[in-house]
């Protein structure tokens, strides 16, 4: 038991369940179709992830780390790309967005308000954006 005290981050299950994004899969061209609708309601964003990549790993606890604190403030989409290339290329064409991976998309009314790809993930400050 001592040991696991060495190594606690020391807060509270409350307060870990607020350290981290929770993220709704993104699986599918009708789902893509809902964010879109939603969006005019609700800031989204969807971040698109490479399950093979150390630095899209990187990329998404960097951006969970710095913007956990809007999770009540948009809609949270997570999109493994190689579960399925072709929505991939769905989402670039719809969105006007070259595809990348990592890859963040802000979307309010139907269109992309800010993205970022790569190292410049760990920039968004999204209380900026929405």
């Amino acid at each position: 038991m001592g040991l696991m005290r060495l190594f606690s981050t020391g807060k509270s299950d409350s307060e870990k369940s607020r350290d981290t994004i929770q993220w709704i899969s993104l699986e599918n061209k009708e789902q893509l179709e809902e964010i879109l609708k939603r969006s005019t309601d609700i800031p989204q964003v969807i971040f698109k992830n490479s399950t093979t990549c150390g630095i899209s790993g990187m990329a998404r606890r960097s951006f969970e780390s710095h913007n956990s604190t809007c999770d009540d403030k948009a809609e949270f989409h997570l999109f493994h790309i190689q579960h399925n290339r072709e929505l991939s290329h769905e989402i670039a064409s719809r969105l006007g967005i070259r595809h990348e991976s990592p890859q963040v998309l802000i979307i309010k009314y139907g269109r992309v308000v800010h993205h970022a790809s790569h190292g410049l993930i760990s920039g968004i400050n999204l209380s900026e954006w929405i």
